[in-house]
């Protein structure tokens, strides 16, 4: 077993002895052999563990367990408690999912902080197997049937050779302990369900079903690397970067082949999930400023374009300047400064760029997120236009409103950030000092 995990790692090119491995370890069986053999391999690791809190004592007692283990094999252990319950209630999600999400959130903190170079999974063969199942039965792309990878960004699977069998083997052979989790045997859990009563069904049927399920999970990744290739050279024509967005054009999607599977290849990305597309399609012939909500980002309809963009802070907080060094410090100020007004000044075509009277903008100011009701004079004119008017002349998207800031002074607009001055604070011929406010890359992606 050792040799075959030291091969695997190597064959896979999975992590080097100079490497430093932050161990994920339960307790169970599967975690413990994993971080014997990395032991006995010889490599720099440290063991973290979660408690999940989810099984009165007995969750405790893993706890317990693992810091024992730690201490005795010599290695820096971490832990940490989660009220999984509430954080899953407060998200409507599954204790499932919120134990996922925030077991890898602390991974990823941990492996920041402490400079691990890979996070290790104990993810045997049949846990790989068995994610395929679940793939397949919730919907899934070609993507969702290559199974679990080696390697994963950070995260490692050096256990994925072995089998469940192979794994108990080992353990009796070495002596090794472990905590048995009683929640593996329960039938509540679609993993449980797929573990203890359908696999063993179809391997009635086809005995070396493990194996079949491997040697596909290989074809189907061999598939998606040549689906990625002809994906991406559709992404690469029908859509475009801009500042915070990607934009695709509608009537070049409408002619992808075949339709809707190229369709989820190239929002899946975006967190699209299989069971979303339909209403992607219908988004498709969707009116102006109707929105998709995936997990992680927004796709909206914008005329002719489809526009992706992340999901939106719930609160921009307002910004009180008191002076122009306070204003200088912005984070997406780039440069601000008042100078007097030469006789052949230039004023540059740039909507980045503010020229303002400087006698006319009084401190402080406020920088805050525009509202409706808004109004200001833009520039060239000497009427009030309301703000959500002059965003429909100008065509911008809901995605490119929201974004917008404004410089306001006793009350009064001076600057639609990005966009336009107030004709009020305009440089004339009775300027004589002129504030000077440029923007960063960085206010285009607030």
């Amino acid at each position: 077993m050792l040799k075959k995990f030291i091969d695997y790692i190597k064959s896979n090119n999975i992590a080097r002895k100079t490497d430093r491995i932050l161990l994920a370890v339960s307790g169970g069986i599967d975690s413990m052999v994993m971080a014997e053999l990395f032991r006995k391999a010889g490599f720099d690791t440290s063991i973290a563990h979660c408690n999940f809190k989810l099984r009165e004592r007995d969750s405790d007692e893993d706890e317990n367990f693992v810091r024992e283990y730690a201490r005795i094999s010599g290695r820096e252990f971490f832990s940490k408690s989660f009220n999984t319950a509430e954080y899953a209630d407060s998200k409507k999600i599954s204790v499932e999912m919120a134990a996922r999400e925030l077991r890898y959130k602390w991974f990823d903190d941990l492996s920041n902080k402490h400079g691990f170079n890979f996070i290790a999974l104990a993810h045997n063969r049949n846990d790989n197997i068995e994610t395929m199942l679940i793939n397949l039965i919730r919907g899934t792309g070609v993507a969702g049937l290559t199974g679990m990878k080696a390697v994963s960004g950070k995260l490692i699977r050096p256990l994925l050779f072995a089998s469940r069998q192979e794994i108990e083997e080992y353990a009796l052979s070495e002596s090794l302990q472990w905590r048995e989790d009683k929640t593996n045997q329960e039938l509540l859990f679609l993993r449980n369900k797929i573990r203890h009563l359908i696999i063993p069904l179809i391997k009635g049927i086809n005995p070396s079903f493990d194996f079949t399920m491997i040697e596909t999970a290989e074809r189907f990744r061999e598939l998606q690397e040549i689906l990625e290739i002809y994906v991406e050279n559709i992404r690469n024509k029908i859509s475009s970067k801009e500042v915070g967005c990607t934009v695709f054009d509608i009537k070049q999607l409408l002619k992808c082949r075949p339709f809707k599977t190229v369709l989820f290849e190239l929002f899946r990305p975006y967190g699209l999930l299989p069971g979303q597309v339909p209403s992607l399609v219908e988004l498709l012939e969707a009116r102006t400023g109707a929105v998709l909500l995936t997990s992680t980002h927004r796709i909206i309809k914008n005329r002719e374009e489809l526009v992706v963009t992340g999901l939106p802070d719930k609160y921009m907080p307002e910004y009180l300047i008191a002076d122009i060094e306070a204003l200088q410090n912005m984070p997406f100020i780039e440069k601000a400064g008042i100078q007097t007004l030469e006789m052949d000044y230039r004023i540059p075509d740039d909507p980045n760029i503010a020229w303002l009277d400087a006698d006319e903008v009084k401190f402080p100011l406020l920088i805050r997120k525009w509202k409706h009701g808004d109004r200001f004079q833009p520039l060239g004119m000497n009427y009030f236009k309301k703000l959500s008017d002059y965003f429909t002349d100008r065509k911008l998207s809901g995605y490119k409103k929201e974004k917008v800031l404004l410089i306001e002074t006793e009350g009064k607009i001076a600057w639609v950030m990005g966009e336009r001055i107030d004709n009020r604070f305009r440089i004339t011929e009775r300027t004589k000092r002129v504030l000077i406010i440029k923007l960063s890359d960085e206010y285009h992606d607030l």
